[in-house]
């Protein structure tokens, strides 16, 4: 069950009656003097707000007749995400010339705009903290239509990865995360095949180990699309664990209680792909998504097993909760064995990347210096960053194991984002440009823009990266 919604834009030529939204630089008193024309005595007695305040509503005889806006920088999408909650019911014009604000204005409104859930009560109940948005913005005709149809692209697949994050594991377990993959990449021409059962103990021993310990059976989705022949090949790899126990090193139940987000990297993955092909760009994909339940039972993975990878390593149980990296293992070992031109995984996969970088910033490894630097100059320009993190040789050693090839976790209680990610280095063939990304794809309070609940971190720096014509230098 996925929530329906239409992108609260209006095109002008679709456009009724509208209000005036104004855009004015804080601090700039006299274009806001000279903006709200007879209503500046009105404004000018809040005396002490005027600085500070961002939202105006200029009254009028009917009841309002415009609003004001101030804002700080107008590049970041996220100084417009207040907007979908202050502005009354209606459809309101937004008078800037710029492009750069209208962009901004249009991404932070919408994705503020979103909200989830599964309650029959009425939006205006008393109880809702927050009401769905009840204000459209008219989109100028002089707007870029190439720009609005990637604007609303990105904001209806970061809607979908929310939706996924936020759905409850009773409503989403491995099977349908994998059949709403595929129905959302097969009405968008993609190849799609549902890999489980014997042929996923074969290909993916670790993800079956995984997943072998609960009643819902794990499931590999596997999908290809191109714009060409010889198109740039990118492939992705997604965490999808529905639900994480912990297997047998079991959470405390406090930690269990976001655990149905286990499947973010997974919603990521899934969302950039749907980007990337609902725009047509010039790349052709290669996505794999493990779908699992980490629950404990009789046939659950126990500590001190020994499994054996589809790279034909063998790895060593050190904890039952490091289970997302044996989910990624196997991914990053097929889509290796394909030579693409950059392989991209992602993942809730450590508490400790938040304990350094917090929640709202996730860590970035990468083997290649050039496309790193990429990531984080674009990230940094669009306001979706991410922090880099080193794959730090040094600490392979810790990775040791006396009975097999390798412990999945280090055996030492520090720099645990690290040792994970080497771990995961160890399944990238040489030469090979990967890039991890470890996030914690969730917002624990509302911000203007980002509502609480599942979020795409690193979303819309991905599909920049990948977008227009995407090469990266050796």
């Amino acid at each position: 069950m996925i929530i329906n919604r239409s992108i609260p834009l209006i095109e002008e030529t679709n456009a009724k009656e509208s209000r005036p939204l104004y855009f004015v630089k804080k601090g700039d008193n006299d274009r806001l003097r000279e903006l709200s024309g007879d209503h500046w005595p009105y404004l000018k007695a809040q005396r002490a707000e005027i600085k500070q305040k961002e939202f105006f509503l200029l009254p009028s005889n009917e009841g309002i007749s415009g609003a004001i806006f101030c804002y700080d920088n107008e590049k970041n999408p996220d100084a417009y995400g207040c907007l979908a909650q202050k502005l009354p019911e209606g459809a309101w014009f937004p008078h800037a010339q710029d492009e750069t604000i209208l962009e901004a204005l249009f991404l932070g409104f919408c994705l503020e705009a979103y909200r989830f859930s599964l309650s029959h009560r009425s939006s205006h109940d008393a109880m809702d903290q927050k009401k769905p948005a009840g204000c459209q913005l008219i989109v100028p005709s002089f707007f870029a239509r190439d720009k609005l149809k990637n604007l609303k692209s990105l904001v209806q697949t970061i809607w979908l990865g929310r939706d996924l994050i936020n759905m409850p594991a009773n409503l989403l377990g491995p099977q349908e995360l994998a059949q709403k993959a595929a129905k959302e990449l097969r009405k968008r021409g993609a190849e799609v095949d549902i890999i489980q059962g014997e042929a996923l103990e074969k290909n993916y021993p670790c993800l079956a180990a995984v997943g072998a310990g609960s009643d819902r059976k794990a499931v590999v989705l596997s999908a290809k699309w191109k714009a060409r022949d010889n198109a740039p090949l990118i492939a992705l790899a997604g965490k999808g664990v529905c639900f994480d126990t912990g297997g047998y090193d079991l959470k405390p139940s406090a930690s269990m209680l976001k655990m149905k987000k286990d499947m973010g990297g997974a919603a990521l993955m899934l969302g950039l792909a749907c980007a990337l092909i609902d725009t047509h760009q010039d790349v052709a994909i290669e996505l794999r998504i493990g779908c699992v339940e980490n629950s404990v039972s009789g046939r659950a993975m126990r500590p001190g097993d020994v499994l054996k990878t589809r790279q034909g390593l063998t790895v060593e149980i050190g904890n039952t909760d490091a289970e997302g990296r044996l989910v990624l293992c196997d991914l990053i070992t097929e889509l290796g064995e394909l030579k693409p031109d950059v392989i991209v995984d992602a993942a809730t996969l450590t508490g400790a990347a938040r304990v350094a970088l917090g929640p709202d910033l996730p860590a970035l490894f990468c083997n290649n210096e050039i496309l790193a630097n990429q990531i984080i100059i674009i990230g940094g320009e669009i306001f979706d960053p991410l922090w880099r993190l080193p794959l730090w040789p040094g600490y392979e050693s810790w990775l040791k194991s006396k009975v097999a090839d390798c412990n999945n976790i280090s055996m030492r209680p520090m720099a645990g984002a690290i040792t994970a990610s080497l771990y995961l280095q160890k399944f990238v063939p040489n030469n090979q440009k990967w890039v991890h990304i470890d996030s914690y794809a969730w917002n624990d309070d509302d911000r203007p823009g980002h509502p609480q609940g599942g979020e795409m971190m690193a979303m819309r720096t991905l599909f920049s990266l990948f977008s227009g014509n995407f090469t990266v230098e050796s």
